[in-house]
């Protein structure tokens, strides 16, 4: 089994070098997508000798992800381990993260920050990862600790039935919750993240904003019924309950409580509206999956 490594990078010049030369020794192919990067990157990278993509311009994360994946389909990889270009990642641990699919265990294979007990992920990164996570496994069929990781590897059933699309951070989840849906298995090992201060140029919040938005929109396309569906039947509960505490404020005091009534109608209405989402959300999203299929 050949192994392919993809490092999506931008302004990397500091760290692409040694990554590289590391990975050398290791694997049988690197594919380095260039984001529009403004320094050396790009000339560093050709310089040694690996397989370089080009973006005219920063496109974003995920954007680099996707032309990695497109890659590594055209050039029928077996096995794609992705890993990040700023040296936090160990690169002996890719024998780790390759091994449960090695073994037949796993179509993807996760190197998880968080199945180590020692791990020194700053606080705020931790608390927004396991947020983001614990909402990304509320649509995943197999539970994960680390949906934040960019330490993977996947197989080539992967590589030739996913395409991600998200630009952006949100693409990690993405491509959990849609491996998720074609029933890919997926597996976590642990790993270790080097921490030299906060090299991440985005603000936390937006980050996290960003990547938690971005989840959400997938589950809502992958799990229409149930996203909408579940708030509201919630709605329609509480509108009822509204409803018959305005019929009884009425039966007693011989008039409408405009408070009550407003609540119970209000209520009522956005369960309807999103009732319907979701019926229409489902119809499309199967029309969709229906004409992919022919």
């Amino acid at each position: 089994m050949k192994i392919t490594v993809g490092i999506p990078a931008y302004n990397e010049e500091k760290n692409i070098a040694k990554i590289i030369v590391k990975l050398k020794k290791m694997v049988d192919q690197i594919l380095v997508c260039d984001d529009g990067s403004t320094d050396s990157t790009c000339a560093i990278a050709e310089s040694l000798g690996v397989t370089v993509i080009k973006h005219p311009e920063n496109s974003g994360y995920g954007m680099a992800i996707r032309s990695i994946f497109l890659k590594a389909r055209e050039i029928n990889a077996d096995l794609l381990v992705t890993i990040d270009a700023d040296g936090q990642h160990k690169i002996e641990d890719i024998n780790k993260i390759i091994k449960p699919i090695a073994d037949g265990r796993a179509d993807i294979s996760i190197g998880s920050r968080f199945l180590k007990e020692d791990n020194n992920t700053p606080g705020y990164r931790k608390l927004g990862v396991k947020v983001i996570t614990k909402v990304t496994n509320s649509s995943l069929s197999e539970k994960v600790t680390d949906a934040q990781s960019g330490f993977r590897a996947y197989n080539n059933k992967v590589l030739q039935s996913l395409t991600p699309s998200d630009s952006g951070m949100g693409i990690s989840t993405e491509i959990l919750i849609k491996s998720s849906k074609l029933g890919f298995k997926i597996a976590e090992v642990p790993t270790e993240i080097q921490y030299e201060g906060d090299t991440s140029t985005q603000n936390p919040v937006s980050h996290g904003t960003e990547v938690l938005m971005s989840t959400l929109k997938y589950i809502s396309i992958e799990r229409p019924l149930r996203f909408y569906g579940i708030p509201s039947f919630i709605f329609f509960a509480i509108g009822l309950i509204f409803t018959f505490s305005s019929i009884q404020y009425y039966t007693e005091v011989g008039r409408l409580n405009p408070n009550i009534s407003l609540v119970a109608v209000g209520t009522l209405l956005i369960g309807v509206i999103l009732a319907v989402t979701a019926i229409l959300l489902y119809s499309l999203v199967s029309v969709v999956r229906e004409g992919k299929a022919r």
